[in-house]
């Protein structure tokens, strides 16, 4: 692990949240924890995939609307991404509106800073201040940002990882990060035919399955785990009821293994549950935000409806209807 994810106080974190997933049952181990320096690489590998339509989806939407998003939001806004990964979409954003600050906003160190670098050299007049934090809760914001008004960055649909109550708790918390006045631009993937869904999280040259065993390897470096990867497969099922994909970790025989020096057994079928990828419709969509105290101000999607682009602004508190 990277010192600066071990000075954040990430390492404890993951060693808790690691042994927890594995003694409870159904096993699941949230999927923050998929997005060390590796996994992040791997991840954006993923995106370039041809089944995975939800980035290509997205880049066209901020290619033919983002002049729309800068009339709407006004110019000098600090764009706060949450997540921000490579922020491989963010020119798109950045170079067709009137911004007064970029702050990304993600939990791996090193990555980030990569990506703050390779960006101010695509806007060496724009200040980024990149903050590395758990984007799920309210984050500080750097004091050079605080006087401006603000637009949260939420592309990828990565509010679907999310189940929708801990969902609407982080959009509260970004509203809280953001302050009053501020806007939400959100990528949200749509409900569609699995036949879609499940290749996009499963695809054939095996890179989502990459991305999801890599979490054996990071037990393994960062907690002295025991886990074979080999005796583990990649699964990707679509859960019609709760209307999401879900990953997971299956054991492919009996296996014992060790992690932070606890014995562990998986038998033959068991899963340790690693990713949800919840897919939402019109109304779901508005419904979720309105919980999180957002209003939708403006949405944009592709021809086939395959994908939602919502502009949104944060809600005044009220205590009556």
């Amino acid at each position: 692990m990277a010192d600066t994810e071990t000075d954040a106080g990430v390492a404890p974190a993951f060693r808790q949240a690691v042994l927890d997933g594995l003694e409870m049952r159904p096993r699941a181990i949230g999927a923050r924890w998929l997005y060390d320096f590796k996994g992040s690489e791997i991840f954006e590998a993923i995106t370039d995939l041809p089944e995975y339509y939800p980035t290509r989806t997205e880049r066209g939407l901020l290619e033919a609307y983002s002049g729309e998003v800068g009339e709407a939001m006004g110019p000098g806004r600090a764009v706060i991404e949450f997540g921000s990964g490579s922020s491989a979409k963010t020119p798109l954003l950045l170079s067709r509106i009137d911004a007064g600050a970029y702050v990304p906003i993600d939990i791996s160190g090193d990555f980030l800073r990569e990506s703050a670098e390779t960006l101010g050299e695509q806007f060496p007049d724009l200040p980024i201040h990149p903050v590395e934090a758990d984007f799920t809760h309210r984050v500080p914001l750097p004091d050079a940002v605080k006087p401006m008004a603000k637009l949260g960055f939420f592309p990828g649909s990565t509010i679907g990882n999310m189940v929708p109550p801990s969902a609407v708790d982080f959009l509260r918390a970004m509203k809280q990060t953001l302050g009053e006045g501020a806007m939400l631009l959100i990528g949200m993937d749509r409900i569609k035919d699995p036949a879609i869904l499940v290749p996009a999280y499963d695809d054939a040259a095996g890179v989502t399955a990459d991305f999801n065993l890599n979490l054996i390897d990071r037990i393994n470096r960062e907690l002295d785990g025991t886990m074979p990867r080999d005796a583990f497969a990649h699964k990707a099922v679509w859960n019609d009821p709760l209307a999401r994909i879900e990953m997971h970790i299956e054991a492919i025989r009996d296996v014992d293994f060790t992690v932070a020096g606890k014995s562990f057994h998986m038998d033959k079928g068991e899963t340790i549950h690693t990713e949800n990828s919840h897919k939402y419709g019109l109304r779901d969509a508005r419904i979720l935000l309105r919980a999180g105290g957002w209003t939708m101000v403006q949405e944009w999607t592709d021809e086939d409806g395959k994908f939602a682009l919502i502009l949104c602004e944060a809600q005044p508190e009220r205590t009556a209807p």
